[in-house]
């Protein structure tokens, strides 16, 4: 009788895990708009604003496998709920740029945490033909939370101290999924054998075969070292193969940067009032949402090798139809930090609700918009470019943080660019402007890879990594695949700029194109497909397979 219960209580873990996720990356991007008047900072310190998640999800990266392995995955979950509500108390009552820093580190720290334990706890809790479902939930998670962020960022968004209230309402999910999981049972996986497990009904939602497999044939837990990782043991080193080769391309698709000329492909196209552009951003943002549940409704029909087979043909195509568009019709690129700190700072708040105006290089490494182009656009592109490129970071989980390389490159002759920008050329003007159909084509390329990139890399990759490895090393495994999504996110984040001033745009994103169609080789090649299969026969098979 308690099946529903723990199959509900497990998909509202999931759920509220992954809105976290999305919540603390997508606020930022508002909430730094008022810091930066309210706490003076200056380009650099912005940036350390925002990545300072970044090192806290680092850190996790390293430690926080070990502390999932040995103390179980629930309580795992239990811990980063604590640090997530003392970093969030820290950031809503921070009065200097310190705290503030320390709150983002702490913030960045518990998420990354949560991020694994929840892939993991949940998949080991549910039925194999619910699995997909339930991890897949996290995904779906990351992109509501996204959109609640930067729903709250535009209610926020000329509050006095508004910050303080973005920051404040994480405390709610955290909160609801702290006690969501106090009614779940402990994780199966801490006991002796899987045999035992059935027996004590720990494990009430696992299917009456899988019980039946488990007892004509126990399962025993073995105990690994990290090191066990690269050895041929179990194959261990063929499933790190696979792991990292999921992580590593998942980013070098050219995840992290596709999106963030989004904004200027919605201006070129035609969004130049302010209600367009916001439905620009926000139906970019409903079709992530949208793809994610597709995703979540075939990962145990089709199967994960299908979905993410399918959803790299269509990025490595989309990607390929944008490097062509972009020779003929070249998209206008300007670099710009301290746009709000200008003569347009004193309305920059009401202008540009939802738009981290100085920051944008520190969210993302697309540089923004110059101020010509933002004042002819309405305030709302400005959002649009926040919210695509903040979505650009997260579907790694992670956020992109740029780094003091570009961000000193585009200091470099500002002072000349600000006269330039402000009487800057009429849109009409701009070489885009004349290619509409080729524009459209760009735009609709986007779209399909957003799609594509949800159905596929995703929320496949997590679920895979959460079956692949056994339950003894499980939690450090995951975690040390993460730690080379977060360092795979960050290098390409540094070089995207000096890559496209050596080899132009529209050749970076071929680059990304062919990318993709290695990664279908390598999926096809070394991907197993584990739908429909409980997490031990998933195991043995890799255990028997060379």
């Amino acid at each position: 009788g308690r099946a529903p219960l723990v199959l509900l209580l497990s998909a509202t873990v999931s759920l509220l895990g992954g809105l976290i996720f999305g919540y603390e990356l997508g606020i930022i991007s508002g909430a730094l708009l008022q810091l930066q008047t309210d706490f003076q900072l200056s380009c650099f310190e912005q940036e350390v604003v925002v990545s300072a998640v970044l090192i806290g999800a680092l850190l996790a990266s390293l430690a926080g496998g070990i502390l999932i392995d040995r103390h179980g995955r629930r309580r795992a979950i239990l811990v980063s709920n604590v640090v997530l509500l003392v970093g969030s108390l820290l950031l809503t009552l921070a009065r200097s740029f310190t705290v503030l820093v320390i709150g983002r580190v702490t913030v960045g720290f518990a998420i990354s945490v949560s991020s694994m334990a929840c892939c993991i706890y949940v998949s080991e809790m549910v039925a194999a033909h619910q699995r997909g479902l339930l991890v897949s939930l996290y995904e779906a998670g990351i992109t509501v939370g996204i959109l609640l962020s930067y729903a709250l960022n535009y209610v926020f968004a000329d509050v006095e101290e508004g910050w303080r209230y973005m920051f404040g309402l994480a405390i709610a999910p955290t909160a609801m999924q702290f006690l969501s999981i106090l009614f779940l049972p402990v994780n199966p996986v801490k006991f002796s054998s899987w045999d035992s497990d059935c027996q004590k009904g720990l494990i009430p939602l696992q299917d009456t075969e899988d019980r039946a497999a488990a007892k004509r044939e126990p399962y025993q837990e073995r105990h690994y070292s990290f090191l066990d990782l690269f050895r041929t043991r179990d194959n261990m080193r063929r499933r790190t193969l696979v792991g990292l080769g999921l992580v590593l391309f998942q980013q070098f698709t050219g995840q992290p940067n596709v999106l963030g000329y989004a904004s200027k492909i919605f201006h070129s196209v035609g969004f130049q009032s302010n209600s367009s552009a916001i439905l620009a951003s926000v139906g970019l943002g409903a079709i992530k949402v949208v793809a994610t549940l597709v995703a979540m409704a075939l990962a145990d029909r089709a199967g994960r090798r299908v979905l993410l087979m399918a959803g790299c043909v269509v990025m490595a195509i989309s990607v390929t139809t944008i490097g062509l568009t972009s020779r003929t019709a070249p998209l206008a690129m300007a670099r710009d930090c301290k746009a709000a700190t200008g003569p347009n700072a004193s309305h920059s708040l009401s202008q540009h609700p939802l738009a981290p105006v100085p920051p944008q290089s520190a969210v993302s490494p697309i540089p923004p918009v110059s101020d010509a182009v933002k004042s002819q656009a309405g305030p709302s592109f400005a959002a649009t470019t926040s919210l695509t490129k903040v979505f650009a970071s997260t579907q790694s989980k992670e956020v992109v943080p740029n780094s003091s390389l570009t961000q000193k490159r585009d200091l470099v002759g500002q002072s000349k660019k600000e006269a330039l920008e402000s009487t800057g050329p009429p849109l009409s003007a701009a070489p885009w402007a004349q290619h509409t159909v080729l524009n459209w084509i760009t735009l609709l390329s986007m779209m399909a890879f957003v799609s594509a990139f949800s159905i596929g890399f995703g929320p496949m990759t997590w679920l895979v990594l959460s079956e692949i490895y056994p339950a003894g090393i499980r939690g450090r495994a995951f975690a040390f695949c993460n730690s080379f999504n977060w360092a795979a996110n960050l290098l390409i984040s540094l070089s995207f700029l000096d890559l496209i001033d050596a080899i132009g745009f529209s050749w970076m994103f071929l680059l990304y194109g062919l990318m993709g169609v290695m990664a279908v080789i390598f999926i096809y090649l070394f991907v197993p497909e584990t739908k429909g299969q409980s997490l031990e026969e998933i195991d043995q098979q890799f255990s028997r397979k060379r």
